[in-house]
């Protein structure tokens, strides 16, 4: 699979780093972080060294990963990483892609349907119709603006209820946060799998 770049005047086409480096000192509880999801990631992560600089984003931004849904009763794994794959397409953030993609059969996904969330065809015939209803949402809370029709609320009121529409929202609003951080700062693909292959302009 390959994630293409369009647009020649994105600074980042060309950039296998971030634009900025993180200090020379890390403060030591951002060090102990970034140890621990090393442990769990099995990968030394840029992101927390670099919001070192401001180490409040860098609390704030942990804080917040660590509360949101990973599994859920209702909201279970294979909905909540179609949310977090489809995010980052919807982005164009390689290092989300690729991040949120890992493990994708764990959670019920075949690489198929990973292909067709990131080649935004959400009609592929395995999403069922209440994957369907997630997608049109997440595509309708990812644009701008966000404009949600009464027709996308009945829908949602159809197939889920008020808790997990909150975890959804939730979910969706997280994942913006993160590839819009992430993608801002330039952050290059980690390599956690071989779905996110970049391929650049000449």
């Amino acid at each position: 699979m390959k994630f293409t770049f369009n647009n020649k005047d994105n600074f980042f086409i060309d950039y296998n780093e971030a634009y900025i480096k993180p200090p020379k000192k890390l403060p030591l509880l951002i060090r102990l972080g970034g140890f621990i999801s090393k442990k769990v990631v099995k990968k030394d992560l840029m992101i927390p060294k670099l919001l070192a600089w401001y180490p409040k984003a860098a609390f704030s931004s942990g804080v917040l990963e660590s509360l949101v849904a990973h599994d859920d009763k209702e909201i279970n794994k294979r909905l909540l990483k179609i949310i977090r794959v489809q995010v980052s397409t919807l982005v164009a953030c390689p290092f989300c892609i690729d991040m949120n993609s890992f493990e994708y059969e764990e959670a019920g996904l075949t690489r198929d349907e990973i292909e067709a969330l990131k080649n935004h065809d959400y009609k592929f015939h395995t999403f069922s119709e209440q994957e369907q209803v997630l997608m049109e949402y997440v595509y309708l809370v990812t644009s701008t603006p966000v404009i949600i029709p009464e027709e996308m609320v009945n829908k949602l009121h159809t197939h889920f209820s008020e808790r997990g529409i909150v975890i959804i929202t939730s979910t969706i609003a997280q994942v913006n946060y993160w590839a819009r951080l992430i993608r801002g700062l330039g952050i290059p693909v980690a390599g956690f799998t071989d779905v996110c292959k970049i391929e650049k302009h000449p």
